[in-house]
């Protein structure tokens, strides 16, 4: 196996979990790092979990991420069982497994008994020994039947993670494990063999959950005398208080995060830290950048936390460095280009068109398209994640209620409150709407403060209340510009009124 060649297998079951996405995303990166293949391989013998569109779906959030894999069309498990069966019944004409008759019944039994003694619950190999005629006789009956790994005994199975190092397991303490269930389907264990053997799979890079299977793997390497891959086992994602990341706790689907407006960027450059370090003090990486920068001997063996504030606080970058930072050039009619960024001495690489016509989405389709830029130009620098748009620029299309007492600035009173409005009313009015814009309002509303020995508070503050309804948003001549002339004398004359 001289070409580095990598998997991702997921089973199409549902939702594609943010810890799956990371698999994929390390699988990706070491494949493309040693000019490899990355393939994909969908697992879905286990037909009773098997969820509609799961597979189309698994396969359209990759090639979003763009984590194109390499293979024409992915293999797919289900249309492989003949292949499974074979090999499942090569090991039991080389005494290498066996068919075992025993019900389930009998194995709850013995499961419950050997839990209230205390011992390690495993099959007790009733069905081992069975001579050939036995198993002929009850094969042509038409008794049920899985087909077990015949473990080898008192043996010690040595392997070698790149993550985890050496590890030595005494047989005694494995199962005799099924390879093949009674309804002819392989198990995740034969199955899994079988197809990264066919595949030529250099590279073993998944979850460190299957790490207990590692022995049973090796064991089925060396039943069949097939070469064996490089294992490397990832440490498992959790929660901040170290339990399993799990979708009780919050989002644990990666299309929850691309439907609430997380930028696919930012997504893939956090996962891309969960668990591997680049070992110096940048944050900030493209995929191309991972993909020079990934390593096998920088991935951690802890536990990696995910942390949603963290996750928020990348994408909030992000979202900053497409619209806030070159907020002109993306909105206000330009040539829109693919865009290279430079945050310091950090390259990101952003499609702004995409982004853009994604943060309109997030907005009511009965705003126009231009009041829909203007608001992505005043809210993106204080955006978590784009859905976040709904939310916090609400009032621009329906001014919420509001208390009049709101309209007082703590340092103010009641009667400079209303000057100061009422000055700003009659100014505004008198504003023409070619001049209406933020800068220009700022520094007519600041002169009208000091032309009047007015503060601030007595001004500024009751502005931003009349326009938003809110103690905080934007700053009110941001809002003015957004609103516009017409709307924005409207709300001032609703605040004034409130206050005679």
């Amino acid at each position: 196996m001289s070409q580095i060649r990598t998997r991702f297998a997921p089973s199409p079951t549902g939702y594609l979990h943010i810890g799956s996405l990371r698999t994929a995303l390390f699988n990706y990166l070491w494949a493309k790092k040693n000019n490899g293949q990355f393939l994909l391989r969908i697992e879905d013998t286990d037909q009773a979990r098997l969820v509609e569109g799961a597979q189309e779906n698994l396969i359209k959030i990759l090639q979003l991420f763009g984590l194109n894999f390499d293979n024409h069309e992915p293999m797919v498990q289900s249309t492989r069982t003949k292949i499974y069966q074979e090999f499942a019944q090569k090991l039991v004409a080389e005494s290498k497994a066996y068919y075992c008759f025993c019900s389930s019944e009998r194995l709850d039994d013995l499961r419950k008994t050997q839990t209230e003694k205390k011992l390690v619950p495993k099959y007790d190999g009733h069905c081992r020994n069975l001579s050939q005629e036995e198993v002929s006789a009850k094969l042509q009956a038409g008794e049920k039947a899985v087909i077990r790994f015949k473990m080898p005994e008192n043996q010690t199975v040595e392997m070698h993670d790149e993550v985890y190092g050496d590890i030595k397991v005494k047989t005694e303490d494995l199962d005799d494990f099924v390879l093949l269930k009674s309804d002819n389907f392989p198990t995740y264990h034969l199955a899994n063999i079988i197809d990264d053997h066919e595949m030529e799979i250099s590279h073993v890079i998944r979850a460190d959950e299957w790490l207990p299977s590692l022995p049973k793997h090796i064991l089925l390497y060396e039943a069949f005398g097939w070469p064996q891959p490089t294992f490397v086992h990832l440490p498992l994602l959790l929660n901040p208080d170290r339990s399993k990341l799990s979708k009780r706790q919050g989002d644990v689907a990666v299309e929850d995060f691309v439907k609430k407006g997380y930028l696919k960027e930012a997504i893939l450059n956090y996962v891309a830290l969960l668990g591997w370090n680049p070992k110096d003090e940048r944050e900030f990486f493209t995929l191309e950048e991972l993909v020079a920068n990934f390593s096998l001997e920088h991935i951690n063996k802890t536990g990696a936390i995910f942390d949603i504030q963290k996750l928020n606080w990348f994408n909030s970058q992000y979202i900053r460095k497409v619209f806030y930072a070159t907020a002109d050039e993306v909105i206000y009619g330009k040539k829109i280009e693919p865009h290279t960024i430079e945050p310091g001495n950090l390259m990101i690489k952003l499609k702004n068109k995409n982004i853009l016509e994604l943060a309109q989405s997030f907005i009511p389709n009965d705003i126009s398209l231009d009041l829909k830029n203007k608001i992505i130009k005043i809210f993106s620098s204080r955006l978590n994640n784009l859905a976040e748009l709904a939310e916090v620029a609400s009032f621009v299309w329906e001014l919420p209620a509001y208390d009049k007492a709101m309209l007082i600035f703590k340092k103010s009173d009641l009667e400079k409150t209303k000057t100061g409005l009422n000055l700003t009313l009659e100014l505004l009015n008198q504003t023409e709407e070619i001049a209406w814009q933020e800068e220009n309002l700022k520094q007519l509303l600041s002169d009208l403060v000091a032309q009047n020995n007015l503060t601030a508070g007595d001004v500024f503050w009751p502005i931003r209340v009349s326009l938003s309804g809110r103690e905080q948003s934007p700053s009110p001549t941001e809002i003015l510009e957004v609103l516009g002339k017409e709307e924005s004398l409207k709300r001032i004359q609703v605040a004034v009124d409130k206050l005679k």
